[in-house]
């Protein structure tokens, strides 16, 4: 069965080409993360939202014209029979470019009603970026129906990019909440944080300062994340300092993701957006995470004292040291 549908985005064909293959690209409108290795033969995985991750290989490339990959979900649940084709071809029109998204292959009427549906929702985030160069925040990332250290993982990886996107060198030297950072200082921890756990997940990263903020840390956390999936949740991690189970360290993840992008959204006097169901997780694996041991060795401040009609963002951070102002 096939989904076969056309749009004209008013960009030349190698804007339009840039926007459906360069991961900070398709950050923009289709993935939480992506990693893509632009030639036939290599393989691309994307994270579509919080733990739906699509993975495959190139078999056709044609610079700003064509490209061919299969698509199969990388889920357990997934059947073995998921393997499917999507072949991507631009051509140049009056106003702008068409990009025709042909996606065949696809073994059932649910399959095509539920790619379709999916493929309808991103093509108009696709359309919303080519057109104002901001599709938004992409709601189906926002809450993730099956909530676990990894799936929320995800989810707050995507809001603080969302923040990052916005973060110039301009701001290097401006003050966040932490009395320690600025948002250079700042960049640097969460840099080194992920890289941290990256590499005792065995996952080979190497950190750029000279990146944007966003593709920097996305070009850490999306390695450390896949990583992460393939191992799993059981068991412990050896993090050199010590041996922690696996769930601890995917809460730290939460945290420097989901806390630092308040950080960074209040240094630059940002609005930060997140579901209350996902703050309301990863409050709780801050409790389980910050012990007074853990408070006690400086990395985090003692909780702060929130209003009674205080967000349940503001109630993560107060509980991770901040001070939240009314």
């Amino acid at each position: 069965m096939i989904y076969d549908k056309t749009v004209l985005l008013p960009l030349n064909v190698d804007q339009a080409f840039e926007l459906i293959t360069q991961p900070a690209r398709l950050r923009r409108w289709q993935t939480v993360a992506a990693r893509v290795d632009l030639k036939v033969g290599g393989e691309y995985r994307w994270t579509v939202t919080p733990g739906h991750h699509a993975a495959g290989t190139f078999t056709e490339i044609e610079p700003g014209k064509r490209v061919v990959f299969t698509w199969a979900w990388e889920q357990p649940e997934a059947p073995a029979d998921n393997v499917s084709t999507v072949a991507i071809t631009l051509e140049p029109a009056d106003g702008g470019t068409t990009v025709r998204f042909v996606h065949e292959g696809l073994p059932t009427p649910e399959a095509l009603a539920a790619h379709s549906e999916g493929w309808n929702h991103y093509l108009d985030r696709l359309l919303a970026e080519a057109s104002t160069g901001d599709a938004g925040a992409d709601e189906w990332a926002a809450a993730p129906a099956d909530l676990n250290e990894l799936t929320s993982a995800d989810a707050t990886l995507a809001i603080v990019q969302r923040v990052l996107a916005h973060v110039t060198a301009a701001d290097a030297q401006t003050q966040t909440p932490c009395a320690d950072f600025n948002v250079s200082q700042l960049l640097d921890h969460l840099a080194g944080s992920i890289g941290g756990i990256a590499r005792a997940l065995g996952a080979e990263v190497a950190d750029d300062a000279g990146k944007s903020p966003e593709v920097r840390i996305a070009d850490l956390a999306q390695p450390t994340l896949e990583a992460f999936y393939r191992r799993g949740l059981e068991g412990t991690i050896d993090m050199g300092f010590a041996e922690l189970p696996a769930t601890m360290v995917a809460s730290i993840l939460n945290l420097e993701f989901l806390v630092h992008a308040w950080d960074f959204a209040k240094a630059l006097g940002l609005e930060v957006s997140v579901a209350d169901e996902l703050t309301d997780y990863v409050e709780v694996l801050a409790q389980n995470t910050i012990s007074e041991q853990v408070r006690s060795s400086g990395s985090f401040a003692p909780a702060q004292e929130v209003a009674e009609t205080a967000s349940s963002l503001e109630r993560l951070v107060a509980f991770t040291g901040r001070t939240v102002h009314a």
